[in-house]
């Protein structure tokens, strides 16, 4: 499996909702794309996620979930 390094930068106004909505839902993955570990910078606008998967069109299916709150960045790491 490869890994990425997913950089998210949180609409304005949308920390909040973002954080209701995963508490509701989860992280909402779809089979075959694994989170591993994330981390929030200090003024709660950028979230770094380290996720894997053998399959990167997963990640258009999971960030549909998101992108009306977040805009994504995916970075291939390995």
């Amino acid at each position: 499996m490869k890994k990425y390094m997913v950089v998210e930068h949180f609409r304005p106004g949308c920390f909040g909702e973002l954080y209701k909505r995963f508490n509701e839902k989860g992280k909402m993955l779809p089979e075959g794309l694994n989170y591993l570990n994330s981390w929030v910078n200090k003024d709660n606008k950028i979230c770094y996620q380290l996720m894997k998967s053998s399959n990167v069109e997963l990640f258009s299916q999971w960030t549909k979930n998101w992108d009306d709150l977040t805009e994504f960045e995916i970075v291939p790491i390995d």
